[in-house]
């Protein structure tokens, strides 16, 4: 039986997506057959997490994921090592970066090119240069890529001139937060919830002034969860005059989440870029209306269930919430389609297609058929 050594290196509880995606992805694969056997070499900070959803040993790799320069090493150089005393067949790092080198195959999961496609909405020079420099490395090494969208893998052949044969485009899955009561949604009145990190990309400061543009009743309440610290969007909600209709928030416990899932009449994300979206399909698997920045992922992502506006124009935004708040038919329109759009995307067939592109590194047929 193959086995494979997982990357989990960057594995902290902070990183959001990616690591939704590692965790989901190996709960998905400890359920299929028995074909390949997993073991993870974790964080520091990792090994203090809940790891029920790996299905292998955990190695404790003694190196910090949230010190930038300790991680880096680990990542170029500790990850290979570690992979040699396991005696794997096959190292699979799923958080974009991975080994310089390694002496078995290599899959490295690239979640988006932001850094090379929009360096604007990034880091200072001295983390984007060094970032980029990794994800270069990575890619090299790999003998297969996976991604998660086509605008993805566009950018990754073109920022890093991986070949297209080794490139595998594996859509992800939404999972539908269990508890949510839709029957709740706007019984404190109209509420757009909003949930993701602070980085410019996100353009939150688009809903924010969108809301200043509408008429004070006619305004929902606005939540933004997933702030750290000093919140950098509280200067926004000053200048837009908006203070008493909107709610700043760090990040949240289940049962906040499941709250706003049950209570809100829609999520919104206005993001300028994207490797995919995640929220979009937990959103609409539970039945919230989704309204999405008009880029080519959400609507690979989101399809026909979904309502689009351009992140640069605040103003379709407010006049988008406004006719979703109004519209009951409407909404009840886009919970049905977009819960049967959730339904095309699922965490066993990312599992199967992930298999597949193990078993081409390691140059075996794919014995197991996709659902």
């Amino acid at each position: 039986m193959p086995r494979v050594l997982v990357d989990l290196l960057s594995y902290t509880g902070t990183k959001g997506g990616m690591e939704t995606y590692t965790r989901e992805l190996y709960r998905a694969l400890g359920a299929l057959d028995d074909r390949y056997e997993y073991v993870g070499y974790i964080s520091t900070e990792g090994a203090l997490l809940d790891l029920s959803w790996f299905p292998g040993r955990i190695i404790e790799s003694g190196i910090s994921g949230e010190n930038r320069f300790v991680w880096a090493w680990g990542e170029l150089t500790q990850v290979a090592k570690a992979a040699v005393r396991a005696e794997a067949d096959l190292v699979h790092a799923p958080a974009t970066l991975g080994p310089r080198k390694t002496p078995m195959p290599t899959v490295v999961t690239m979640h988006d090119m932001l850094y090379w496609s929009h360096p604007e909405y990034m880091s200072t020079p001295l983390y984007t240069t060094p970032v980029k420099w990794m994800e270069r490395v990575a890619a090299r090494n790999a003998t297969r890529v996976v991604t998660i969208s086509p605008d993805s893998a566009d950018e990754i052949a073109k920022y890093l001139g991986v070949d297209r044969a080794r490139l595998d485009v594996i859509p992800l899955a939404g999972s539908t937060p269990s508890g949510v009561d839709r029957s709740r949604a706007g019984s404190a009145g109209p509420l757009v919830i909003a949930m993701g990190n602070r980085r410019p990309h996100k353009n939150w400061g688009a809903l924010i002034r969108a809301l200043g543009l509408m008429a004070p009743s006619d305004r929902p309440r606005l939540v933004i969860t997933g702030g750290r610290g000093a919140d950098p969007l509280a200067a926004i909600v000053a200048a837009a005059g908006v203070e008493d209709s909107v709610d700043l928030r760090g990040w949240i416990d289940d049962d906040e989440f499941r709250e706003l899932y049950s209570t809100a009449t829609a999520l919104a994300i206005p993001s300028f870029a994207e490797g995919f979206s995640l929220p979009t399909l937990e959103a609409m698997g539970a039945g919230l209306p989704v309204l999405l920045s008009d880029i080519g992922v959400h609507r690979f992502v989101g399809g026909d269930a979904a309502r689009y506006f351009d992140p640069h124009d605040d103003g379709a935004l407010a006049a988008l919430i406004q006719e979703v708040v109004a519209s009951s038919s409407l909404r009840e329109q886009m919970t049905q389609e977009g819960r049967a759009r959730a339904a095309e995307f699922t965490w066993e067939r990312t599992a199967f297609a992930t298999c597949a592109s193990f078993d081409a590194a390691l140059g075996l047929s794919s014995e197991t058929a996709t659902p």
